[in-house]
């Protein structure tokens, strides 16, 4: 059974679950502990292409996807032969195997992968070095991973951390600091800010500006500010939305201030399979609004082919503000 993302996870300061948070202090030690062992001793291997590992330092929802898709398409477009590279999260495929979206479902190679690969060749790989050389026998010229930040298998060309920057009503990116389970962090800031190249900021499409004190915790890391736009206008009429992504209120807070008229929204665990039962209850609410249904891309995918027709996915990029910054970047590494 998977489980939601604790909402209290990303309050800065004064979150609920005061007891359950010191509670799981010691794990998180633990977590860590054996994060910066596994960095320590690894020997990252040379794959043959050069690896842009897109990452971060939290467990999820920070829009990670997002960018490896602008990525793929910036490098496609410049003329680099750029390959998609994933663990499959939710996937039965240990890989390393190239998406054929004609032949592979969710449940095979992760719902991540599979939406990608609509656009761009991916390969999911549990062993990422394997994947990553599998793709570059393939033609590769460059290879997006999409996670990784704490992966030290790959020797990557160019380390980016996604960090969401939403911060209004209290909410904060990396809580109050904490590492998993006690908090959101993979590990903590500084060591995982230390390794990184530059930052993404992600910013909702509504928001002007991100917060000045984020930008203050990134020290004298290169920023990049990116957005989430809408790529098409949301369905017409009242809709029942419903996401299964690590932070389901993003989902819901975007499709309002893009113009959609919600008149109710489900939010569900991340990569969660839809059942029937589920399905269907989600229908009969439609049903009581008279109200279409509306979801992400990414849980569009995981749906049974025979509901895919009764769901409108309503699809986001991420557009870089400064695409200058990016190209400086990418030069760098010599693409």
């Amino acid at each position: 059974m998977k489980l939601g993302t604790p909402r209290w996870w990303y309050v800065k300061s004064g979150a609920p679950a005061p007891i359950t948070r010191a509670l799981l202090t010691p794990l998180s030690w633990l977590w860590a502990g054996a994060t910066r062992r596994r960095i320590a001793r690894a020997k990252p291997a040379i794959v043959g292409a050069p690896v842009i590992c897109v990452g971060n330092v939290t467990m999820g929802g920070a829009g990670k996807t997002p960018i490896v898709r602008e990525l793929l398409l910036t490098l496609t477009q410049r003329g680099v032969a750029a390959h998609g590279l994933s663990r499959g999260y939710g996937g039965k495929l240990k890989g390393p195997v190239q998406v054929d979206t004609a032949r592979h479902s969710a449940a095979d190679v992760g719902d991540e992968p599979l939406m990608l690969a609509q656009d761009f060749p991916m390969w999911v790989a549990t062993d990422r070095v394997a994947g990553a050389r599998a793709a570059a026998r393939k033609g590769a010229q460059a290879i997006v991973m999409d996670d990784g930040h704490q992966n030290p298998s790959v020797r990557k060309a160019l380390s980016l951390v996604v960090v969401d920057g939403e911060t209004r009503n209290g909410e904060w990116p990396f809580g109050d600091g904490r590492v998993f389970p006690a908090g959101p962090m993979r590990e903590p800031l500084k060591v995982g800010l230390s390794r990184a190249d530059a930052v993404i900021v992600l910013l909702p499409v509504d928001m002007e500006q991100p917060d000045f004190d984020l930008l203050v915790a990134f020290g004298d890391i290169p920023v990049l500010v990116a957005r989430l736009e809408a790529a098409a206008p949301v369905p017409k009429g009242p809709q029942v939305g419903f996401a299964g992504i690590a932070k389901p209120w993003k989902v819901e807070k975007a499709l309002t201030a893009a113009g959609c008229q919600l008149v109710d929204f489900a939010p569900f665990p991340d990569h969660g399979a839809y059942s029937e039962a589920t399905l269907a209850f989600l229908e009969d609410r439609a049903k009581v609004y008279d109200a279409g249904l509306v979801t992400t891309e990414k849980d569009w995918v995981r749906l049974p082919p025979a509901w895919r027709d009764k769901v409108t996915p309503w699809p986001v990029r991420a557009r870089f503000d400064d695409p200058d910054a990016l190209d400086k970047l990418l030069k760098s590494i010599g693409l």
